[in-house]
């Protein structure tokens, strides 16, 4: 009988979603994916479906373009954050404060202790997905919880609730940490047709 391999055949345990989301706050300053995202009303229902992409560098720079069914971007230059609306020719912008707003590309483009901000709790293995759940301790932040789903520490799926019961889902892929991105990715300029609402 032979036991030659045994060892070395077993596979490493996968981190956890708190050892997961602990590294991908501490380790990973520059993130890229695709994303599916579906908004769910409270019963369950699908009531909106969108694609894009997005990118994010710490501290506060982030942009996610929205492809289908509408073009929109939304940026964070490390100080406002615009919202661009390209079928209504209109532009949105406020300051970008270190406060969480209700967006998780905030989130997780931020910088610090999110146990200063959240309580955080492990939401155990799915689907050979880990998960992890936060909750704001500030009650005024624009969502009750979001939960992080991670594949062996890389992230994957994000799900935000709000206040309403209504969930926005987000699957990732084609993610790429900490590769270079280029400065302009995270600068909006208004094109000359397009109308600004709010400070600049």
């Amino acid at each position: 009988m032979c036991f030659v391999g045994s060892v070395a055949a077993a596979a490493p345990a996968a981190p956890s979603g708190v050892e997961s989301l602990e590294r991908f706050f501490t380790d990973v300053i520059r993130f890229t994916a695709r994303f599916d995202q579906l908004l769910i009303d409270e019963t369950g229902a699908t009531i909106q479906e969108s694609k894009g992409r997005l990118w994010i560098q710490r501290p506060n720079k982030f942009r996610w373009d929205y492809e289908t069914p509408y073009k929109q971007q939304i940026i964070g230059d490390g100080e406002r954050l615009w919202v661009y609306d390209e079928d209504l020719k209109q532009a949105t912008v406020r300051t970008l404060k270190g406060g969480l707003l209700d967006t998780p590309a905030v989130l997780l483009a931020g910088q610090g202790h999110l146990n200063d901000q959240f309580q955080i709790r492990d939401g155990g293995i799915t689907d050979k997905l880990a998960w992890v759940e936060l909750v704001p301790k500030n009650k005024d932040s624009g969502f009750e919880k979001v939960r992080l789903a991670f594949e062996r520490g890389r992230l994957r799926g994000i799900e935000l609730v709000d206040g309403l019961g209504q969930m926005t889902r987000y699957t990732l892929t084609a993610g790429t940490e900490n590769k270079p991105i280029g400065a302009s990715r995270f600068t909006f300029t208004p094109p000359p047709d397009v109308d600004v609402v709010g400070e600049r």
